[in-house]
């Protein structure tokens, strides 16, 4: 059974920065790509970024990219997003997730963790 279990989030002025972290347990970390979503109030959940399963690809959502930097540990089977600049818009749950398949670009996620809040005050 896939374990994922997001930790970091808080509350943090405009501008400031926080590290998000996902501890993943359940099968072989290392072989997956992982990804890193958003959801605010009446909002749809939207993916942020992603990363490979070896770290070497990532994708962004434009609305981050330049300020967030999505990286894995793949021997703390752990991935990270390291948020920067933040924006009272960025105030959302965060969630991680991993796919079932191994392919990238991820198409579907299929495990999610529960969520960490991030509210990012003006």
């Amino acid at each position: 059974q896939v374990q994922l279990v997001e930790s970091g989030g808080g509350l943090v002025q405009a501008g400031g920065s926080l590290r998000l972290s996902c501890a993943a347990s359940g099968r072989t970390f290392s072989m997956y790509p992982m990804g890193w979503f958003r959801q605010a109030p009446e909002k749809e959940r939207e993916l942020v970024a992603s990363i490979s399963s070896l770290g070497v690809d990532k994708l962004y959502a434009d609305s981050v990219a330049g300020r967030f930097i999505v990286s894995r540990d793949n021997a703390k089977r752990t991935v990270y997003l390291q948020m920067n600049s933040l924006k009272p818009e960025d105030t959302a749950v965060y969630f991680c997730a991993s796919p079932k398949y191994t392919t990238w670009p991820v198409g579907r996620y299929d495990f999610w963790g529960q969520g960490t809040q991030v509210t990012v005050s003006s």
